[in-house]
């Protein structure tokens, strides 16, 4: 099946075929012709899979098709985070290239003003995290009463950071008459809950088995002792010679502490994080995609929005309490069709986190020693399964269509025909 095979414009397919792509995913295939025929959907779509073109694109489509000369927000996107509302924006400008649509982005942690500047200007599409977007709202500064179509991205991650509020305020000010599209990593009961609410008869779009990793990523457990983690995360940098190391903790202060002292070790190390400003946290992200700083450590809200198509190696310094973060964590890597390698920490005392995360994935993980950095057992109980090496199972993937961009953030996006 090709892009073109989809009913997508020419403008469109040109642009995805510029990008270097010429197949749609799975979630592409099912979320475009649905979209196109103006249905509400609730799909099932993890990072990595082309989620973004996949409501992207058919969005582009409709509104091109009639552009009003006083350019209404006419689409909104919500995120949870401002890193994903930088993503979605210049994956919308990189698929608009050739379209005369108006884009604009709005998030908390810059100054309002050039938001405000760049939607008076006329913005066809806006994406924006909710709690910004109600700032807009309430300023006066964003009016949706001719909002066609409202996609909720990452609709699981919202709810985990408490937006359910934001989410009830901006329904209030949604005309009744639109098209809903629902897009989550995960589905539970709260998604469920939510579903009913924001969705009229939706198509239920489910492209793969729930709560699986990425076959193209290896995953590794090295049971350790909590005060060497670090040592051993220097260890298996330095002497491999790692390039590229994104590392999740649990907290703010762990990464910073982290990112601290694995500099002492002779391995430039950032943090990034909620508590960091804006330009610091763009400025972290930047500099380690340049390959500036060798190893990254973020916490798990923080890493949302993080895309780096060929980022290889993924370090849980700390296995996270909700284990369906862990899909997240390594769904960073092993994505566009290349390979990763994933490598837990967890001290003897964690053997129940690894347990979740293997209850989610429903296969066991490979668990070892690192010789030189075998737990000390006299000091706390030993692990469950301290010598099980996991055979994990196989699931098919497809090359995931990319998100490319050099587009400037706070600016109108002003797409021009060719």
């Amino acid at each position: 099946m090709s892009f073109s095979s989809l009913a997508l414009d020419k403008s469109l397919t040109d642009a995805v075929k510029a990008l270097g792509y010429d197949q749609p995913t799975p979630i592409q295939q099912q979320a475009i012709p649905a979209i196109l025929a103006n249905k509400d959907i609730m799909a099932g779509a993890q990072t990595g899979t082309g989620k973004t073109a996949a409501f992207a694109l058919p969005i582009l489509q409709r509104l091109s098709e009639n552009i009003p000369a006083q350019r209404p927000i006419r689409a909104l996107v919500l995120t949870p985070t401002r890193e994903l509302a930088q993503q979605v924006y210049k994956s919308f400008v990189s698929y608009a290239e050739n379209t005369e649509l108006n884009i604009a982005v709005a998030y908390g942690g810059v100054s309002i003003k050039p938001q405000i500047e760049a939607i008076e200007q006329g913005a066809d599409i806006l994406i924006a995290t909710p709690g910004r977007l109600l700032d807009h709202i309430v300023n006066g500064s964003v009016l949706l009463i001719h909002l066609e179509t409202i996609v909720f991205d990452e609709a699981d991650r919202m709810l985990d950071m408490g937006f359910k509020d934001e989410i009830d305020r901006i329904l209030n000010r949604l005309p009744p008459k639109r098209q809903t599209l629902l897009f989550s990593a995960t589905f539970d009961d709260a998604i469920f809950k939510l579903s009913k609410t924001l969705l009229n008869d939706p198509e239920l779009i489910e492209v793969s088995e729930r709560n699986t990793a990425a076959t193209k990523v290896e995953q590794i457990v090295y049971t350790v002792d909590s005060d060497r983690k670090r040592e051993l995360t220097s260890f298996l940098i330095g002497s491999k010679n790692w390039q590229q190391v994104l590392i999740f903790t649990r907290t703010k202060l762990g990464a910073d502490e982290l990112a601290k002292e694995m500099s002492k070790d002779g391995i430039k190390t950032q943090s990034i994080h909620g508590d960091k400003s804006q330009g610091a946290r763009d400025k972290a992200l930047a500099e380690f995609k340049a390959g500036k700083t060798r190893a990254l450590v973020a916490t798990d809200v923080a890493a949302r929005g993080i895309d780096i198509s060929d980022l290889r190696y993924v370090i849980n310094y700390e296995l996270p309490y909700i284990a369906e973060d862990y899909i997240h964590r390594i769904g960073r890597t092993g994505r566009a069709g290349n390979e990763g390698l994933a490598i837990s920490l967890m001290s003897p005392s964690e053997t129940w986190l690894l347990e979740a995360v293997e209850k989610v994935l429903d296969t066991r993980l490979m668990q070892q020693w690192l010789p030189g950095y075998e737990p000390d057992l006299t000091k706390t109980d030993p692990p469950a399964r301290k010598n099980t090496l996991g055979q994990q199972k196989k699931h098919g993937r497809q090359k995931a269509f990319g998100d490319n961009s050099k587009a400037k953030l706070n600016k109108p996006h002003k797409s021009r025909k060719r």
